[in-house]
């Protein structure tokens, strides 16, 4: 194309291009008001499903390696090692064990959480910072997604991490609901709950402030960029597991109910509560109890959270491309 000579005219060309690509920007980061809620929740539940069943083996893992008192057989230095021996002693598909619920319950509880989350976020935003980006809102954003999002993963993390614990005694999903069920109660699948929020709370406030704040530097025009999203999703996974290490050993304790703990503790009957879980973990192992399977639980959440953002970013933006080439109709030959 040739450039004009005329100051003016270059001007208003220059003005006319940089116009397009800031509507361009403007329609990627908000996307248009009349896109239905089914357009985050899909994007959402591809995500959510990829995060959990991709880096799943080394989830099994971090359950293992936060119980309080092994088993000598199932005693690992390193995630690495801990794979390796599993599948040597255990089988090739032990360390996908409970895979099936993961995948069951992370469609609809990602689905619900991220379309939640674009609509507070959107809301509290045009409150606090009159449409800008808020990390307040952000947080509160996110906090409130967790509450709907754990309400629906909880009774699957439940039956995961029994069906990953060493020696389980359950033959598979039907087993688990069953024995559980009989024996504890629906209330089981619950047990917990409260102390997962407490832990998903902040961890999704973090969570989703890190994301955003890391945005702001790599991807500040927030064009569509798979590397920002993987950066910047992986740094906030990292730190945001590393900071709520200590609840997930009490919420890996309170779904599991593991025999050999609360039988050296002389606990009859089943444990619940945070407080309670808090002092057992305490007594059972010292402020280092706090932070057992920290190093699998950072490892899993790097690339997991890595992956539900490009994903879901990938998303948005492809069923935003879509619903634009529709509303402009065919292009003239």
């Amino acid at each position: 194309m040739e450039l004009s000579s005329d100051p003016v005219v270059a001007s208003l060309e220059m003005s006319q291009v940089k116009s397009k690509d800031d509507d361009t920007v403007g329609e990627y980061e908000s996307l248009p008001p009349h896109v239905s809620v089914g357009t985050h929740m899909t994007a959402g539940a591809v995500a959510g499903v990829l995060e959990h069943t991709v880096m799943y083996p080394v989830d099994s893992v971090k359950t293992r390696m936060q119980s309080l008192q092994p088993n000598p057989n199932a005693q690992y230095r390193g995630v690495y090692q801990a794979l390796k021996r599993i599948i040597q002693t255990e089988g090739v598909f032990r360390p996908l064990r409970g895979l099936n619920i993961t995948m069951m319950g992370a469609g609809p509880a990602h689905a619900l959480y991220f379309a939640c989350y674009e609509r507070i976020k959107r809301s509290l935003s045009d409150v606090i910072q009159s449409g800008g980006n808020s990390h307040l809102a952000n947080g509160l954003a996110g906090s409130v997604a967790t509450v709907l999002h754990d309400a629906i993963m909880n009774p699957a993390e439940v039956v995961k991490q029994r069906m990953q614990m060493y020696n389980s005694p359950y033959r598979g999903l039907v087993d688990c609901l069953q024995t559980v069920t009989r024996t504890e109660g629906l209330g089981a699948f619950y047990r917990s709950y409260s102390t997962q929020l407490t832990m998903n709370i902040p961890f999704q406030a973090a969570h989703f402030i890190i994301y955003e704040l890391m945005q702001e530097q790599l991807n500040p025009h927030r064009l569509y960029h798979p590397g920002s999203h993987i950066v910047s999703g992986a740094a906030a996974g990292a730190i945001s597991a590393a900071i709520t290490t200590p609840l997930d050993v009490c919420k890996t304790l309170l779904n599991t109910q593991e025999n050999v703990a609360l039988n050296s503790m002389k606990i009859s009957g089943h444990l619940s509560g945070m407080a309670n879980a808090f002092r057992t973990v305490y007594r059972l192992g010292g402020l280092a109890a706090f932070f057992k399977g920290a190093q699998a639980r950072v490892i899993y959440q790097m690339p997991s959270t890595a992956i539900a953002w490009s994903v879901y970013e990938f998303f948005k933006y492809f069923l935003t491309k879509q619903q634009r080439e529709q509303e402009a109709g065919p292009r003239p030959m």
